[in-house]
């Protein structure tokens, strides 16, 4: 994949649960008039929210200072301002760090700031307001405290290429209807093919990444990653197993992936791009970019395994305030103006990096004649039906889950059964969620003592 905004939570949540620990939460409390709005990303992503701001500004009269690093720099970044008790007053919340910027007293409970705005939260998508609400134990239920708000959602839908299957001769997917598990097979072996008669395939049916294309197959065929309440590791299961056996069967058994030599010279991301590739799974911040390649794509349902009903991950970034800003009302409007006003909102979704954030709006803009990708519906379906959070997303730091994927690639390699590391790898898992639990009740015990 290009990129992973679980990835970048995870590295923020473990190294921040390190430094708030030594640091405490740092201060921001000289009032100079202005705010400090610290974020990630792009070009494209740069100069919409620097367009958005500029507005703000102008609305408001309020200055703010912007702060802008590459994806990988943020957590690092970040991690310095709050070491050098200089905290941005406004920033980007990863899901999966949280817990630990709440606990450690680093961001502002905006709840009755929020209420007293009037956000219409009800014109939201819940599942990007409840990211983003914690209760001192579950996070993402809607009863908790709110700490942020969403910049966006990330709904992860399958992507295919159109040109590719119309040139195979194959029926378009239904966007209504997913593969059978069985049925996508047959597509993928269809479309694995020496195209120019030298012998080497060089055109495959997909090309997968198992730590962040797996769950949707998990999902949809019963199984999980931990019990409600993230106290039981659950991946020691047959579902769990077949699901894993299935993605490493595609490229040992049947050979429908690029193998190892062939991704190691081109990964499977710039062989989609390329055109190589009849499916991969697609994100919204992709749209942009893929809106401009040589082939025609859209989007449908991830496949579907035993319970047939599809499943796929959706992501979250947040926006939140510092508790120590010096400015929190103008800090708060800035969180509720970048996630929730409509102009806002049109400059990012116009400059193709998310979905909106606003129901009413993303309807329109799914319904939008001549849309690019066609079936952006399949993006709003992820986000109110069948799409779910990360396995780490809502736990207090990622390393049980981390441990999954360590030792991971004898099974993609077809030298270990799925069922027989599995059974090996939970235990470990569950020591290290024992440990992520104890170390959040540790630290919210200890930020209630000293408040």
């Amino acid at each position: 994949m290009k990129k992973s905004r679980l990835a970048a939570g995870m590295v923020a949540a473990i190294a921040l649960s390190t430094t708030l620990a030594a640091c405490g939460a740092g201060s921001n409390t000289d009032d100079d008039g202005k705010l400090t709005f610290m974020f990630r990303g792009g070009e494209d992503e740069k100069a919409a929210y620097e367009e958005a701001i500029s507005r703000f500004e102008e609305e408001t009269g309020v200055t703010v200072d912007v702060v802008v690093t590459d994806a990988d720099q943020y957590a690092t970044k970040l991690q310095a301002a709050i070491a050098g008790n200089n905290v941005p007053d406004v920033f980007y919340i990863e899901q999966a760090s949280l817990q630990s910027y709440v606990t450690s007293g680093i961001l502002l409970d905006i709840t009755d700031h929020v209420a007293e705005q009037d956000v219409d939260l009800d014109n939201m998508w819940e599942y990007g307001v409840n990211s983003y609400r914690y209760d001192g134990k579950l996070q993402g239920t809607p009863e908790g405290r709110m700490y942020g708000l969403p910049k966006d959602v990330g709904p992860f839908a399958m992507g295919y290429n159109k040109t590719m299957l119309e040139a195979e001769g194959i029926p378009l997917p239904s966007v209504d209807e997913p593969y059978t598990w069985d049925q996508w097979l047959e597509v993928l072996k269809a479309t694995t093919k020496d195209t120019d008669g030298d012998g080497e395939v060089d055109q495959w049916g997909t090309g997968l990444n198992v730590q962040w294309n797996s769950q949707g197959f998990a999902w949809s065929n019963g199984a999980d990653w931990t019990n409600e309440d993230h106290t039981e590791v659950t991946v020691d299961t047959p579902e769990m197993a077949e699901a894993l056996q299935y993605i490493a069967d595609l490229s040992n058994v049947h050979k429908v992936t690029p193998n190892a030599e062939q991704a190691a010279t081109l990964d499977t991301y710039q062989r989609w791009m390329a055109g190589e590739l009849a499916f991969f799974p697609v994100g919204p911040w992709d749209v942009s970019v893929y809106n401009e390649l040589d082939f025609e794509y859209d989007l449908i349902p991830f496949p579907a395994g035993s319970t047939g009903e599809p499943a796929t991950w959706i992501g979250s970034l947040g926006i939140g305030a510092s508790a120590t800003t010096a400015m929190p009302e103008e800090a708060v409007q800035l969180v509720t103006y970048l996630s929730a006003d409509e102009t806002a909102q049109t400059t990012l979704v116009e400059a193709g990096i998310q979905v909106p954030n606003l129901k009413d709006m993303a309807a329109e803009w799914a319904a939008e004649e001549g849309a690019e990708p066609a079936n952006r519906q399949e993006f709003l379906d992820v986000v109110e039906d069948y799409g779910r959070p990360m396995p780490a997303a809502f736990t207090y730091g990622a390393a049980w889950y981390d441990e999954l994927w360590t030792n991971i690639q004898p099974v993609i390699d077809g030298q270990q059964p799925a069922a027989e590391y599995l059974a090996e790898v939970q235990p470990r898992m569950q020591a290290l969620l024992d440990e992520a639990n104890a170390a959040a009740e540790q630290a919210a015990a200890a930020n209630a003592s000293d408040s």
